[in-house]
């Protein structure tokens, strides 16, 4: 009881990240990892923890949420009809395999690296969300074959490093290749699982092996911040996505590259003055 005295202040700011994250992962289909990112990332530093193992951490501890939250989402845009089950059978093999590269580079990166990365990332993505024309797209279906598994083989990549699942990489690819927003966001809420399991365990075995960690932590997953914020993303989640699916997709568009942009730039003013 002494112990969750004494670290009372941390639980509290983790569950009101969970709590806006939740709408979030329901929202925009993205595991919520764009907020639990710079959200835990900021409480660590806050509690005076070193800014590299602060960030590792904040990546970790995200994409062990993204598995849970992005189940309760993924379930909730099924019942509604925008999955596309198809897509997640053939994607998410190579998914995971770029998933579990992704985790085992970012173990081992410099952590000024991993937060200039995330928020150049973010803003470039809130970029093309906020001007590209909503009805241009590249082609008018998903690519197969080789092309398939290198896209899907980045997208696992590319989130595993970040810390934001699959979501949002996903949605943009999508989008781009003839799929309306609403049935990509939901079928890139499972990108979220496909990333966030084999990621996280990645960087827990790796985080074993480091000579430093938060406490309270297997591996880089913070266990307090996992439970806290897995319990608020997961029962909020399906309330973001009656949100979504009540808003005009261009409006749905719009608020997501806002989300980003601003996440995006306050990480890179942070890795930038790290």
């Amino acid at each position: 009881m002494e112990i969750i005295l004494q670290h009372l202040d941390l639980f509290l700011a983790l569950a009101a990240a969970g709590a806006v994250a939740g709408l979030t992962a329901g929202l925009f289909g993205v595991g919520g990892g764009i907020v639990i990112v710079p959200a835990i990332y900021a409480v660590l530093i806050g509690f005076e923890i070193r800014d590299e193992l602060a960030m590792k951490t904040a990546i970790a501890t995200s994409l062990a949420t993204i598995v849970v939250t992005s189940l309760r989402s993924v379930f909730a845009h099924y019942k509604r009809g925008a999955v596309d089950v198809s897509v997640l059978k053939s994607w998410v093999p190579w998914i995971l395999s770029g998933a579990f590269v992704g985790a085992a580079l970012a173990s081992y990166m410099p952590g000024q690296w991993l937060v200039v990365g995330f928020g150049g990332f973010i803003v470039l993505i809130s970029l093309q969300m906020a001007f590209a024309n909503p009805n241009w797209k590249l082609s008018d279906g998903l690519p197969d074959g080789v092309a398939k598994r290198a896209l899907a083989s980045f997208i696992g990549l590319s989130s595993a490093m970040a810390g934001i699942g699959g979501g949002v990489v996903g949605v943009i690819v999508m989008t781009l290749c003839g799929k309306s927003i609403h049935r990509a966001v939901g079928t890139a809420a499972g990108f979220g699982v496909a990333v966030g399991f084999p990621a996280a365990v990645t960087y827990m075995v790796t985080g074993w092996w480091s000579a430093d960690t938060v406490p309270f932590s297997l591996g880089f997953v913070n266990i307090p911040g996992f439970l806290a914020i897995s319990v608020l993303t997961a029962s909020l989640a399906p309330v973001g996505a009656r949100l979504a699916h009540a808003l005009p997709a261009l409006v749905l568009r719009r608020l997501f590259a806002g989300l980003l942009m601003v996440t995006g730039f306050l990480m890179l003013r942070e890795g930038i003055t790290f």
